[in-house]
């Protein structure tokens, strides 16, 4: 088979200079997204006064759309927009969303009859933010992603050494958001802690403006002469982009409205997931040869997969934090820091780890001992399972104050990284190898949407467990006992069914590593 290369560019440290425009932007756009995740059950619980079950269900609610909106976004690039062009209109809807969070309004109050009063206009402001930030992660999220693979050539053995470096960037974003954010939300009020998130945004979006001449071109769209066209007959002189954006527009206003009906969220999915399991049926059976229809197979097999990883994984901004919140020593190298601040423990791992794994992979490759993507999957879902394994150890050895030491929290982390290391960055890399071309877009959509089932999933079960504790459904001993139980046994077990049929998903995918 031709290798696939594309022509000779400038590079930095042996790959295309393009990577590090990518890099700068994400590391930015997710500062923005986890200064405010890891403080957002906290505030909702504790600004507000909900409920445990009411908080992660909002949660839940917002992350699934988070992740499924990339398969629209995914969709509108690839058919009119180009990558580019859908990056900088979801940076500009990002950047006002997270800058409406920090309109945090009156803390709740709880009268002497037990009833809540809350600030229903800072509510509904926080709604309408949400909704612009999903709508915004739709449009940027898949699209920065796929121009990452199109700066490679086909068979490139740089690109997963690429897609590390650039998840390496992800996690600075992240680590030092979930550091200053958690910080300035603790020392200043929820309002600083959020709009430093606005501020992070904005530095992104002007990054990625600025640096378009680096991309060289690659997420351009197809056909540029479309999107100047008028959009329709009833939509009168708008052309296709500007009916778009108005329809993005419009699509905020939607979203706004579904979040303060999270259970309809729960409805939702299986419909999304039930119209694109159609399409792929309908794009195997009619568009694919037979090479291809096994690497789509394998895709999916992948993605599938994945929803499993991510169910566990997400507990990190809900039940994890919650645990840091109520059953954890927070002190580490004598220094009292926040719940929201353990949440930079899995970035700064990715860190720290990241270069090491860009090492590993090629390494064992030279002595042709390096696990197929489908064994990845499975060791990485066997390891987030573990790291329950030390929070049920830690919850079984209290300290005198009946506090877990914050550093069974941290070893948690540290599986939990490693396992993100086998499975996302390697999914995302299997994305741009073994869609059909004119599909990544779509397929990198479904990847998130993967990943918007597991964050459902993830907080359903957090609330589940919740009412272990009694009636005020407010998490403590036994139901993060439970829960944590419970995520032990379900990682493992489909850790090691998904390493026992790796070898026949492999064969699925033929020349592709």
């Amino acid at each position: 088979m031709t290798t696939q290369t594309l022509p000779a560019g400038p590079e930095w440290f042996g790959h295309p200079r393009g990577l590090f425009v990518c890099f700068a932007t994400e590391m930015w756009e997710r500062f923005s997204f986890y200064g405010m995740k890891y403080l957002l059950v906290l505030f909702l619980v504790q600004h507000h006064l909900f409920t445990d079950g009411e908080a992660l269900r909002i949660l839940g609610a917002y992350a699934a759309l988070v992740y499924a909106m990339p398969l629209l976004g995914g969709l509108v690039s690839d058919r009119y927009l180009g990558q580019t062009n859908a990056v900088k209109l979801g940076g500009i809807l990002l950047v006002l969303g997270h800058c409406a969070m920090a309109f945090e309004g009156v803390p709740a109050s709880q009268t002497a009859a037990g009833a809540i009063v809350r600030d229903e206009q800072a509510i509904s402001v926080f709604y309408f933010a949400l909704a612009l930030i999903v709508v915004g992660v739709g449009l940027l999220k898949p699209n920065i992603s796929t121009v990452v693979g199109k700066l490679y050539g086909d068979n490139d053995p740089r690109r997963d050494g690429g897609f590390t470096i650039f998840y390496m960037g992800i996690n600075i974003g992240a680590a030092s958001a979930a550091l200053l954010c958690g910080w300035l939300a603790s020392a200043y009020g929820w309002a600083y802690g959020f709009g430093a998130a606005g501020i992070g945004m904005l530095i992104g979006l002007v990054i990625f403006t600025l640096g378009q001449e680096w991309l060289e071109g690659h997420g351009d769209p197809s056909n540029p002469e479309i999107l100047k066209q008028p959009a329709s007959a009833t939509l009168g002189i708008l052309s296709v982009q500007q009916a778009i954006t108005l329809f993005s527009i419009v699509s905020v206003f939607v979203i706004w409205v579904v979040l303060q009906q999270p259970n309809g969220v729960g409805v939702m999915l299986p419909l999304v997931a039930g119209l694109f399991l159609a399409w792929f049926v309908w794009l195997l059976a009619t568009q694919c040869n037979s090479e291809e229809r096994g690497k789509m197979s394998a895709l999916f097999f992948l993605i599938v997969v994945s929803t499993v990883f991510w169910s566990m994984f997400e507990q990190s901004g809900g039940s994890m934090t919650l645990f840091a919140d109520r059953a954890t020593d927070l002190t580490l190298f004598g220094t009292q820091l926040t719940a929201a601040q353990f949440g930079s423990a899995n970035a700064i791992f990715i860190i720290l780890l990241s270069p090491l794994f860009a090492l590993l992979w090629p390494a064992l490759l030279s002595h042709n001992i390096e696990p197929s993507s489908p064994a990845k999957f499975g060791f990485g879902i066997i390891q987030v399972g573990l790291g329950f394994g030390a929070l049920l150890i830690g919850l079984n050895n209290p300290d005198s104050a009946g506090l877990v030491s914050a550093w069974w929290l941290v070893l948690a982390y540290f599986l939990h990284t490693s396992a993100e290391l086998c499975l996302s960055p390697i999914g995302l890399s299997a994305v741009t190898k073994l869609s059909i071309a004119r599909y990544v877009g779509v397929m990198m959509g479904a990847w998130f949407l993967a990943s918007a089932y597991g964050s459902y999933l993830a907080s359903e079960l957090a609330i589940f467990f919740s009412s272990i504790d009694g009636e005020d459904g407010r998490l403590g001993t036994a139901g993060f006992n439970a829960l944590f139980t419970e995520l032990l046994y379900y990682g493992v077990g489909v850790g090691v069914v998904v390493l026992a049929v790796s070898p026949r998903v492999r064969r699925l995918m033929k020349d592709v590593r």
